[in-house]
C-alpha cells in the first residue's frame, strides 16, 4: 500500500531533488575507490513519507535498500540544508500563484497530541492523564492551506502562543490591509484583542459559554486542517525528541497537503492537454 499515490508523490520529489545539491555516487575521498555506491536520494525521500504517514519507526522501515542509520543521516542532512522548509514555501507560492491564498481570513487554533517519546516540545497533557503531549498552534489561510504553526508542551494555552504564530507572516510578505483572524473562546480576553489590534488585524471570537457551533463561522477550516496533520501518524503520535526534526516533518506534511489541494482544486479551475476525466 503506497503511504501517498503516484499523481501526489511524482510532482513532491521532483521538486524535491531539484532543491538536493548534487552528490557523486561514490565517495571520491575513498582510498581504494571502490565502497559501497551512495543510496539514492529518491529511496530515503519515498521511506521518509512512509514514516510521516504510517508513523512507523525507522527501524521498522528499512529492509535491503537502505538502513535505519541511512534514514536518520540523510534526513538530518536536509534538515540542515533546510530543504523541508524551501519545499514547503514553493507550495505555497505555487498555490498562491495558480489558485490564490485566501489571507484576508486567518485562523488559529491550538491542538494536543500525544508525545510518548518527550523532548524539547513534550509536557504533561491536561487532556491525557497528565501522560506527555505536544502542543501545536496552527495558523491556516481562509481555505484552510496550513501557513505555518509554533510547537510548545501540551501544558501552554493556546493563547500566549497567538502572538508567535502570528510573527509567523512576516515570511509570507505584504498582507492585506483588512486581516480576520477567527479564533475559539480559548482566545476570549482583552488581551487577545490588544494583540491583534496592535498588528491592524480585526478578530472573530467565539465567547466563552457560549455554545461553539453558532459561533463557529471560519473556524472549521484550521479544525479540517488539524485533522488533516492528525491523518499523518507521525505528527499524531510523536516520537521525536528534537524540535527541528518535528518541525521537518510538519513542513512536508505541509507541503502534500498544499500539493493535494492545488491538484484537486486547479482541476476545477483550468483545462489542459492530458486532464483527467475526474477530479482525484
Amino acid at each position: 500500500m503506497p503511504a501517498i499515490p503516484s499523481w501526489l508523490l511524482e510532482p513532491l520529489w521532483d521538486q524535491f531533488a531539484a532543491l538536493l545539491p548534487d552528490r557523486p555516487r561514490y565517495d571520491p575521498a575513498h582510498p581504494l575507490g571502490c565502497h559501497r555506491p551512495r543510496i539514492a536520494d529518491r529511496v530515503i525521500f519515498e521511506k521518509l513519507i512512509q514514516v510521516l504517514r504510517f508513523g512507523c519507526s525507522y527501524q521498522s522501515i528499512a529492509d535491503c535498500t537502505c538502513g535505519a542509520t541511512t534514514i536518520r543521516e540523510r534526513r538530518s542532512e536536509w534538515i540542515r540544508a533546510g530543504i523541508f522548509g524551501k519545499l514547503k514555501k514553493i507550495a505555497l507560492d505555487s498555490y498562491d500563484r495558480i489558485v490564490g491564498l485566501v489571507l484576508e481570513e486567518l485562523a488559529i487554533d491550538g491542538c494536543i497530541t500525544k508525545a510518548p517519546g518527550g523532548g524539547q516540545c513534550a509536557g504533561r497533557s491536561p487532556v491525557d492523564r497528565g501522560k506527555l503531549g505536544m502542543k501545536r498552534s496552527l495558523m491556516v489561510e481562509g481555505y484552510g492551506i496550513p501557513l505555518d504553526r509554533v510547537l510548545a508542551p501540551a501544558s501552554r494555552h493556546d493563547s500566549p502562543l497567538l502572538a508567535p504564530t502570528l510573527d509567523k507572516l512576516g515570511e509570507l510578505g505584504p498582507l492585506p490591509e483588512d486581516v480576520t483572524v477567527h479564533l475559539d473562546a480559548g482566545y476570549d480576553s482583552q488581551k487577545t484583542r490588544d494583540e491583534l489590534a496592535a498588528r491592524g488585524m480585526t478578530g472573530e471570537i467565539a465567547h466563552k459559554g457560549d455554545k461553539a457551533p453558532l459561533q463557529a463561522g471560519q473556524r472549521w477550516h484550521v479544525e479540517r486542517t488539524n485533522a488533516w496533520h492528525n491523518a499523518f501518524n507521525k505528527l499524531q503520535r510523536c516520537y521525536e525528541r528534537d524540535e527541528n526534526v518535528i518541525d521537518a516533518f510538519f513542513d512536508l506534511a505541509d507541503a502534500i497537503i498544499t500539493v493535494r489541494s492545488l491538484i484537486r482544486q486547479a482541476w476545477t479551475l483550468y483545462r489542459w492537454d492530458g486532464r483527467p476525466a475526474n477530479r482525484r
